[in-house]
């Protein structure tokens, strides 16, 4: 099953071992030799697909507590990210005493999978993803991240972006290799689908976004059971209305993962929160051409299951 899902349609894996996947401002070669622990999490996802919610989800289950003891993005450092020198961060694991759960956006295939760690993967409706992806662009600080990266600048003045729904339709139709662009629609199938071959596994748990909200509670129990987490019939309401999108909101800059300023707008980066955003922007047609798009990317049962169809569960 897993071989057969990283030989998808034409993007197969040639080499052995983790496949490295580089950006401006990411490189997944920052997990070699990394030092699991016994009961290590990590959360894998693609940008804007509800990183920071299943972190928070994983912080509230650790600690059992809304008042979480340091910043989210402290307790759950992103190793992948070019930004804080990785012995830096792999010392701030380090020293974490509790049960640690690390932030990637790397696909599975780009990490070590370590038996005593639990992969968590999110699957977001490709389509909202984009959308937010889109806002999230207009809230980073370019000037910011290119000092911290160490990038140049750039040569003249930048082209303006286009409307929202201009940029969905050529976010649908680029044609581009998954491990060039992650946070292409290929790169997102890529990552989904290579989870998706692999949900069998004891140590791979796949959540979607639609199914946190609604039914948080349900998934956080879900998610408790996978991770041998014991929570009290006491305290489940108060960690579920902590991990709830408005509550989220409103401690925006305690849980935002913005401490070396890259955003412009902390409370921005919690946007919306719903789903159907990307859907609402087209017509039955070009819906209809994103499908036969996704048709050529993944497996049938995957994009079953993502897009909701009839009820789909993993």
């Amino acid at each position: 099953m897993r071989d057969a899902g990283r030989r998808l349609h034409g993007y197969a894996r040639l080499v052995p071992g983790p496949v490295r996947y580089q950006s401006a401002d990411e490189d997944s070669g920052r997990w070699d030799g990394f030092p699991y622990r016994p009961g290590d999490i990590v959360i894998s996802t693609r940008s804007k697909s509800g990183t920071t919610w299943m972190q928070m989800i994983c912080a509230l289950l650790v600690f059992q507590t809304p008042h979480l003891p340091a910043p989210l993005s402290e307790l759950s450092p992103w190793l992948d990210w070019l930004i804080v020198p990785r012995a830096d961060v792999v010392a701030q694991l380090a020293d974490q005493k509790h049960r640690r759960f690390v932030k990637t956006h790397t696909p599975l295939d780009g990490l070590p999978v370590d038996p005593r760690a639990t992969y968590i993967v999110v699957a977001r409706h490709p389509l909202d993803l984009a959308v937010s992806l889109y806002h999230q662009g207009d809230n980073l600080d370019r000037d910011r991240i290119r000092q911290l990266t160490g990038q140049p600048e750039p040569d003249g003045p930048s082209d303006p972006r286009p409307p929202v729904r201009e940029w969905l339709l050529s976010w649908i139709d680029r044609d581009v290799g998954p491990h060039e662009q992650l946070d292409s629609l290929p790169g997102v199938l890529w990552h989904l689908s290579d989870a998706w071959a692999r949900r069998n596994e004891p140590n791979i748990v796949l959540v979607h976004y639609d199914d946190l909200a609604t039914d948080l509670d349900g998934e956080m129990r879900r998610l408790a059971a996978r991770l041998d987490i014991t929570v009290s019939d006491e305290i489940r309401p108060t960690l579920v209305d902590a991990a709830t999108f408005d509550q989220m909101r409103s401690r925006a800059d305690r849980l935002v993962p913005n401490t070396s300023g890259v955003l412009k707008d902390n409370a921005a980066f919690f946007r919306r929160g719903t789903s159907g955003a990307g859907r609402e922007l087209l017509t039955i047609e070009e819906l209809a051409g994103y499908r036969a798009r996704t048709a050529q990317l993944a497996p049938a049962n995957l994009l079953t299951w993502l897009h909701r169809d009839n009820g789909a569960t993993p």
